[in-house]
């Protein structure tokens, strides 16, 4: 067999054993079950009228009006013309969720470690140590699927630029391509922006290297070639981009059309999310040494003890049933950090950070530089508001950085760069030419310095009192005796979790110490350190995603139970809106079964939101009337939910007597606490210059009705003796949204802030409101032209490669 014959035989076995790892992980799922994943919950809910309108009509309606009172679907998985790129994606995860998320992290980190010419051997290992990451892991059972969809490619991305850098530019080029455009496919560009400060990290490392060398001819080539390739890759998706860019301009993403708070007082940031939202989850300095010790900090707010807690104990000692008691330990408050809730640690192993120590150590050049240059970066920035000069200067001065929240996620950087300096300082063990002395003084500083963080861990325990942000409401609910036991589970779990974690160290580096003795062989001990790393992750994994969180099928196709309730508004055949006070703007049980004015999404319209800020949660039934809330949900004294009919809804159009003018958007949101919406609208002349009539006589017999409802077509019959202007209870796009009086195109303008406006013509007339996204049409034909470039591309080196290969192997 030779080399290139036993290269790909090594790879297939490697792709074979992924497949399996992934499968035993989620094996419910060969039982015909599926992960019961929150977040994908609320997407269902939110989809609902999407899927159906796509199963019923086998048409796309890039509308939906179940959420928020309507917006796109441009970021509820809608359909695009020529999108190979999801066809491709969709071939790789050809296994059942979530195992083919697992089996994208180990593909996605193995070619990786290829591309840096690391042995088969040791990339599996590499593989297997960033797959079970636990971060990555619980993002899955919480149903973060695009964060992780995005992650898995970033280890693929990444080995493009490597093999680029490399010198082989071809392929570093089409994988680069490849890569970035199934990256951004994947439609998390939080964690692509993230990914990108790693790689001007990169960038600055290669750069300084290149100058030394006396080599930045090929640096400017391999980083022309690999601009190309992304902008190759990007253009590939340029639909959904240009979509989403569409999208994210009218949504709390965007530049904020207020200059004031509800309170008056004036908005700090107007542009961009809040500085407080954006910071609200922020990494503790101190905690996040839970990258080593995964309870560090307690775990989660939900953590299961069972009889092992000391709560548990008290609670059967005070005479509760053992039952309850159980009951009580299997959700513990033990998260004790500053920030409002984690699901679980970031923890990457202790295996994982005592080779990262090593690496930094035996490794030597650019790689480790911006290997160490990226964790740096990602660790001060994850700390948010903790490590407040960089984050203050990042969301002010840096691009686009403003646009996301949850600055503690971009910790994956760090779960990205350590598993791999881990592997490239295992390849240095193993390389003959390095001498073993000093391998041995490595082994011996790495393995003091991280029992030394453990044994620190120790000594500063007694520094914390285990106290969380939520303590006084579990004090208030449950007393004082019980909150003292859950510290005491806090403090016996920081103990035994470290000790853990020092255990793995010590076993690992006993391993590598009995190698460089000579006492076994090299396949001996990488097939050990994968166990343990494997005993190590996957035992901290199965505590937040095991076997309890699979249920049927059903259950996640039919997430919601309809109610009494549902069933009575149900009967109502018209279309109107429904609002569930209980949900507010965050929850999407309602757009399950009804059109509602509240949704789940990270970036919700902006209009909306600031409705609910100014109006909706101080009770203003006016606005309701305006969005057509035809049925607000109500509680009875048994707690059970019931319909209550408003009668004050305005319908889905009505004319109005009088156009108030405003001069700005400040103005015009605050007339709606005093406006009489049924009579009266108020537009901000500033942004429709050509308004030149404000009053309209308002004949009682006067009508317009909704004769024809689809989500991105709605057809009205309108009779009036006079001239008259029409709203529409509709969110008003500023693009793309078509009013046709009679199937003549007219303009249309927005008033109440939010809704849609018509002139109308006196008679009797039929207008429409058509959703023609303009952006699907363009973006489709760049789409199209990229993706054949691609291929033409791909093929075509590899038919090249395959006849040098022949010609090769013949001479």
């Amino acid at each position: 067999m030779n080399k290139g014959t036993k290269a790909l035989f090594y790879h297939f076995f490697a792709l074979v054993f992924f497949v399996v790892a992934s499968l035993a992980y989620f094996y419910p799922v060969l039982q015909g079950k599926t992960i019961v994943q929150s977040d994908i919950i609320q997407y269902t809910g939110m989809a609902k009228e999407q899927n159906d309108f796509r199963k019923y009509t086998d048409e796309e309606p890039y509308w939906t009006n179940s959420a928020f009172g309507g917006m796109p679907t441009y970021q509820l998985g809608a359909y695009y013309p020529h999108d190979y790129v999801k066809k491709l994606d969709r071939t790789i995860r050809f296994l059942p969720r979530p195992a083919d998320y697992l089996f994208l992290y180990f593909v996605g980190f193995y070619v990786l470690l290829c591309c840096l010419k690391v042995d088969y051997r040791l990339a599996v290992f590499g593989a297997l140590a960033f797959g079970f990451s636990t971060y990555l892991i619980i993002i899955l059972g919480v149903g973060h699927n695009a964060k992780a969809h995005a992650i898995g490619y970033l280890p693929l991305l990444l080995g493009g630029i490597v093999l680029t850098f490399r010198k082989k530019y071809f392929w570093g080029f089409i994988l680069t391509a490849i890569a970035m455009a199934l990256e951004i496919g994947a439609n998390h560009f939080q964690m692509t922006y993230y990914f990108m400060l790693l790689v001007l990290v990169l960038g600055v490392a290669y750069l300084i290297d290149a100058i030394k060398k006396k080599k930045v001819k090929h640096f400017f080539i391999s980083t022309g070639l690999l601009i190309a390739a992304v902008v190759l890759g990007v253009s590939a998706n340029a639909t959904s981009i240009m979509a989403t860019k569409e999208y994210a301009d009218w949504s709390t993403r965007g530049k904020s059309a207020l200059t004031i708070n509800p309170d008056g007082s004036p908005k700090e940031n107007i542009e961009g999310l809040d500085k407080e939202y954006i910071t609200q989850y922020s990494y503790g300095i101190v905690e996040s040494l839970n990258l080593f010790v995964p309870r560090l900090f307690g775990g989660s707010n939900n953590e299961d003890l069972g009889t092992e807690s000391k709560a548990y104990e008290y609670l059967v000692e005070q005479g509760l049933p053992r039952t309850r008691a159980l009951e009580f330990s299997s959700a513990l408050p033990l998260y004790w950090g500053n920030q409002p809730g984690v699901a679980a640690p970031a923890y990457i192993g202790a295996i994982v950070i005592f080779l990262f120590v090593l690496g930094l150590f035996l490794v030597k050049g650019r790689l480790k530089w911006w290997l160490l240059g990226g964790t740096l970066l990602s660790l001060f920035l994850s700390w948010g508001k903790n490590f407040g000069l960089l984050t203050d200067f990042m969301i002010d001065y840096f691009p686009l950085y403003n646009k996301f929240r949850a600055v503690s996620s971009i910790q994956v950087i760090v779960e990205l760069c350590a598993p791999v300096l881990a592997v490239m300082a295992l390849a240095q063990v193993f390389k003959p030419s390095e001498e073993k002395s000093k391998k041995l003084r490595a082994l011996k500083m790495s393995f003091l310095i991280v029992i030394a963080i453990g044994i620190g861990l120790f000594l500063i325990k007694s520094v914390f009192d285990f106290s969380g942000l939520n303590d006084s409401t579990y004090q208030k609910y449950f007393g004082d005796e019980v909150m003292t036991m859950i510290k005491r589970d806090r403090e016996a779990v920081y103990v035994n979790d470290t000790i853990r974690s020092l255990i793995y160290v010590f076993l690992a580096a006993l391993a590598i110490w009995l190698y460089l003795k000579g006492r076994v062989k090299q396949n001996l001990v990488i097939l050990t350190l994968a166990l343990l790393v494997v005993f190590d992750l996957v035992g901290i994994d199965q505590r937040y995603v095991n076997k309890k969180d699979f249920d049927r099928q059903k259950r996640m196709n039919q997430p919601f139970q309809q109610l009494s309730m549902d069933k009575q508004i149900a009967q109502d055949k018209g279309v109107f809106r429904v609002y569930d006070p209980s949900e507010g703007l965050n929850g999407a049980r309602t757009s399950y079964f009804h059109q509602s004015i509240g949704g789940y999404h990270a970036a919700k319209p902006a209009g909306m939101q600031d409705l609910f800020d100014f109006h909706i949660y101080k009770n203003n039934l006016r606005v309701l009337n305006m969005l057509n809330v035809k049925y607000i949900i109500q509680q009875d004294e048994e707690g059970e939910k019931y319909a209550l009919a408003n009668p004050e809804a305005n319908g889905n159009a009505w004319f109005i007597r009088r156009l108030i003018e405003v001069q700005s958007s400040n103005e015009e949101i605050m007339a709606l606490d005093s406006l009489d919406v049924l009579n009266e609208a108020v537009v901000n002349t500033n942004d429709f210059t050509e308004i030149d009539r404000f009053n309209f006589p308002k004949d009682s017999l006067a009508s317009i009705s909704l004769t024809e409802y689809k989500p991105n077509h709605l057809k009205y019959s309108t009779n009036n003796e006079n001239d008259g202007l029409a709203v529409f209870s509709e969110m008003y796009y500023p693009v793309d949204w078509k009013a046709y009086i009679d199937g003549k195109l007219v303009d249309h303008i927005k008033v109440n802030y939010v809704l849609r406006a018509l002139h109308i013509p006196a008679g009797s007339h039929t207008v429409e409101l058509k959703f023609e996204p303009k952006v699907i049409e363009t973006g489709s034909k760049i789409t199209l032209a990229s993706s054949i470039l691609m291929i033409i591309l791909f093929l075509g080196g590899g038919v090249v490669s395959i006849f040098r290969w022949r010609k090769k192997e013949e001479g």
